[in-house]
């Protein structure tokens, strides 16, 4: 089987019954962020390039015919007109790496209808759980302030593939390396790491161990200080650095306690080591609010580094994400539930300086001083622009973020920014809705 088969069941049994009914008129999905989670006062669109890789080897093939019969409970005769199906439809997203606001459109999708209802699972997935942790990742990098930080989330991510995402979007976010040797590697950002507790107490004792480990690398190295008592954890790894004339670039890691108390104290020892240039590198559970605090009481850190919190994006999990149908046929259409109604219609994110965006009609008129947001990245199945560069994405986050009102940068309790609607768009919205409400509604909030 192919991945085409990690989808919900229900994708599945929609293009079917389209398939039967002859529906496969082009159809555009719109992909959006209905609300901020708490603390956010922006977003960062990411995850666009693993859905388009996605979409660039959707086809489904036999045995996957015969899994979604399997799971029907269905002769696979019946799920045989899915067979050979491939994605080959049109793509309009925000390129990765820009900020975001609630409610706009993030990935457009416009394909034969059962294409488009068939990748819907996958392509939420990538943008909701990418643009959740890179919105984490760049608040970290706003929380210390212009201290480098690492990425050490791996070994607690939800999966091993979400793992490698986080490593990628913290690079784009602006740390400065990951412990993740292949995301450093594929990705071409530093690789980070120093040791774990379980190295230290092989040994008779710290010194030893710090001893053995500096003999073994040497380029600068990172002591882990606190795997019994800190204090005499820190005038150990002085010893040594003096001892081997190893001060240049090294540092020690603390990973428990009150961090804060102990940074004061860590700095004090080397400093009257005369080891001033050794850093201080801060782990254990740490995440933006943490970073925060330890920048603003003026903690003696150099260096963060922040993994559990960060790489799930542990106090904003999830994003209240939604993949709509907004035409069908060349009919705008929309959805009126309550708290979740859709607006209708192709639309477009139009930016002025300052992230002031206007969420409007695709082919309306950019409002004067203002740039498109969405590109066409891929036309009948294939990407048309090159794939974007990690780094052009950075440069991308870097701007849009310095750009944002200090009030949404803000840690705890951001003014998130929002966009307003354009004329054209409100209009569209209100004669659709309308004409539903005759088509549709008619038969029950009509006469009585």
């Amino acid at each position: 089987m192919s991945d085409v088969t990690t989808t919900d069941l229900y994708e599945v049994t929609m293009a079917l019954s389209y398939l039967r009914e002859r529906m496969t008129e082009q159809a555009t999905f719109s992909c959006f962020v209905r609300d901020l989670p708490p603390h956010r006062g922006f977003l960062v669109a990411a995850g666009a390039e693993s859905a388009l890789a996605y979409l660039s080897r959707y086809r489904v093939e036999r045995d996957d015919v015969r899994a979604f019969a399997e799971v029907l409970g269905r002769p696979v005769h019946d799920l045989m007109p899915l067979l050979g199906t491939r994605f080959t439809g049109t793509v309009r997203a925000i390129p990765e790496g820009h900020v975001v606001l609630a409610g706009e459109p993030l990935f457009e999708v416009t394909a034969p209808l059962p294409q488009a209802q068939l990748v819907e699972t996958v392509v939420l997935n990538h943008l909701s759980h990418q643009t959740a942790v890179a919105s984490k990742c760049v608040r970290c990098v706003l929380a210390a302030q212009g201290h480098p930080v690492v990425d050490f989330s791996l070994r607690r991510t939800h999966g091993t593939a979400a793992g490698y995402q986080a490593a990628r979007l913290a690079a784009m976010a602006g740390f400065a390396g990951t412990s993740n040797v292949a995301a450093a590697d594929a990705e071409q950002v530093p690789a980070v790491g120093t040791m774990a507790h379980s190295y230290i107490e092989a040994f008779e004792n710290e010194e030893a161990a710090f001893l053995a480990f500096a003999r073994c690398h040497p380029d600068p190295v990172t002591f882990l200080v606190d795997t019994y008592d800190t204090e005499s954890g820190v005038a150990a790894a002085a010893r040594v650095l003096h001892a081997l004339d190893r001060g240049d670039g090294a540092a020690v890691r603390l990973d428990s306690g009150d961090i804060k108390a102990l940074a004061f104290h860590t700095r004090a020892i080397l400093d009257a080591a005369g080891l001033p240039q050794v850093r201080i590198v801060a782990s254990g559970g740490l995440d933006e609010f943490a970073v925060a605090d330890l920048v603003s009481a003026g903690a003696p850190i150099d260096v963060y580094a922040v993994g559990t919190r960060v790489g799930v994006s542990a106090d904003a999990p999830y994003l209240d994400s939604a993949y709509k149908l907004v035409e069908y046929d060349g009919r705008p259409v929309m959805k009126l539930s309550s708290a979740k109604v859709t607006a209708p219609g192709r639309q477009q994110v139009f930016r002025r300086p300052g992230c002031v965006d206007v969420i409007g009609m695709a082919d309306e008129p950019p409002p004067a001083g203002s740039m498109p947001l969405l590109k066409t990245l891929m036309r009948a199945g294939v990407r048309c622009t090159p794939a974007g560069r990690l780094q052009d994405a950075r440069e991308r986050l870097a701007k849009d973020v310095a750009e944002l009102p200090a009030t949404a940068r803000e840690i705890r309790s951001p003014v998130p920014v929002r966009a307003t609607v354009s004329e054209p768009l409100a209009a569209l919205t209100g004669q659709v809705r309308q004409r539903i409400e005759r088509a549709v509604l008619g038969d029950v909030t009509g006469p009585t």
